[in-house]
């Protein structure tokens, strides 16, 4: 089939590209001269493990094209994905749409053809009916279908290729026919294929990712109560997942929750149950008690370093809000880093996906290349993101300093082992060896 994929962030250059890898030809489009001319030299603008291999193997057999040229996309394809930002709108839970809208009214410029248009970024229920709506006023025959992605940053390439599912939301069965031909390829490995009402999938993603926030939220409120009662909160973890009905997914404590999903995923439903004067109390209250969460471990550096830490080396290992990605939105280190530095402690950070924008212009905050680098001589490490490479450290060769202190935000290592070499050593929900 002929795919044109209308932006080329996160889910359009990752779905682009896994559809061509399956035998399509499709157009990844961008307005982003810029992003689009990397890409034609085969420089990917995301960190995804495994991407630029298949961008490059797709490119090559002239399966992937990237182009700023819509119009020629449109017109060259028969499925339009739209797969551009739906961010909440500046200081509100209410989701901004207006890219996807803009998407909309372009389609319709550039083709007089019937086309399936399909919202695979995230939108809340109703949206396909309105952009129903904007098609029928200009009297076009173009069907709307959703169907949202599911892919985990980091593990997104397998995700697409072994999902436990793929939902087609349409009010016109005759496209489920059309999407089935198109994810036949996976489906005929075990995927499932559901099919249900357009507002029915819509829902269906936001509901998802808002049950996901759910569980990281409360498992992390029950490490909190760990930590004041001396109870191991990954035995608590392991003891709750194995029942069958709760299972064991998502229930490690850590930071707060972050990334592209889970914080505007759970705010857009909740401005969507107020439209309709539900009150989404328990989602809320996820949302309420992850903001306060960042605050918490942030200020927990007093107990550790004191209430001055002005002074003060603090080196954190890993800022992105979770491992193999680059992406830094509503990451804790955004709040930690410059709290830090307000304070006037001397901030260093080490990622593997590099040095990152939001912490350049800050003052006493460095990047350092390596681990060795960013942790010799500090007085407290942070563990933040739990990339491969943060799994066996030698602390006491790499810091090269007495008395510094360890606070591991994802358990990484144990107490026993850091009791061991007479570290001293702060842990999520487990009993500090201090």
């Amino acid at each position: 089939m002929k795919l044109c994929m209308i932006g080329t962030g996160y889910v359009g250059l990752v779905s682009g590209t896994c559809f061509a890898d399956i035998g399509n030809q499709v157009y990844c489009v961008d307005k982003d001269s810029i992003k689009i001319n990397k890409l034609n030299s085969g420089i990917s603008p995301i960190y995804e493990p495994g991407l630029d291999e298949l961008i490059d193997k797709n490119f090559k057999a002239k399966r992937l094209i990237f182009t700023t040229d819509l119009k020629q996309a449109i017109g060259a394809s028969d499925i339009i994905f739209i797969c551009v930002g739906t961010p909440n709108k500046k200081g509100s839970l209410q989701v901004d749409l207006s890219f996807v809208y803009k998407c909309v009214q372009e389609i319709l410029l550039f083709t007089k053809k019937k086309k399936i248009i399909v919202t695979k970024s995230t939108v809340p229920l109703g949206t396909g009916d309105l952009i129903e709506k904007i098609i029928k006023k200009k009297r076009k025959l173009f069907s709307v279908i959703s169907n949202p992605e599911f892919l985990r940053e980091g593990e997104a390439i397998r995700d697409f290729r072994f999902p436990d599912r793929i939902v087609i939301g349409s009010n016109d069965k005759k496209e489920f026919k059309i999407m089935q031909k198109l994810y036949s390829p996976l489906i005929n490995k075990g995927a499932k294929f559901f099919t249900t009402s357009r507002r029915g999938a819509e829902l269906i993603k936001y509901a998802a990712n808002a049950f996901l926030a759910t569980k990281i939220t409360y498992i992390n409120e029950i490490a909190n109560l760990c930590e004041e009662s001396g109870i191991n909160i990954e035995d608590v973890s392991l003891g709750l997942g194995l029942d069958s009905r709760i299972g064991s997914r998502f229930l490690r404590a850590g930071p707060a929750y972050g990334g592209s999903c889970f914080p505007k995923d759970t705010k857009g439903l909740v401005s969507v149950a107020d439209k309709y004067k539900i009150n989404l109390s328990i989602v809320k209250s996820v949302i309420k008690s992850n903001q306060e969460r960042i605050d918490l471990l942030t200020k927990r550096v007093h107990k550790i370093l004191g209430n001055n830490i002005k002074g003060k080396k603090i080196s954190l290992l890993g800022v992105t809000f979770k491992p193999n990605t680059d992406d830094m939105r509503d990451s804790t280190s955004l709040n930690m880093i410059p709290y830090f530095c307000k304070k006037g402690a001397h901030v260093s950070y080490y990622d593997p996906s590099g040095e990152k924008k939001e912490f350049k212009n800050l003052k006493n905050c460095n990047f350092k290349k390596n681990i060795k680098d960013n942790c010799f001589k500090a007085d407290l490490i942070i563990l933040l993101t739990e990339w491969d490479e943060f799994k066996s450290i030698d602390f006491k060769r790499v810091v090269k300093k007495k008395n510094f202190k360890i606070y591991d935000l994802r358990n990484l290592y144990t107490s026993n082992e850091m009791k061991r070499n007479k570290i001293k050593y702060y842990s999520i929900g487990r009993p500090d060896t201090n």
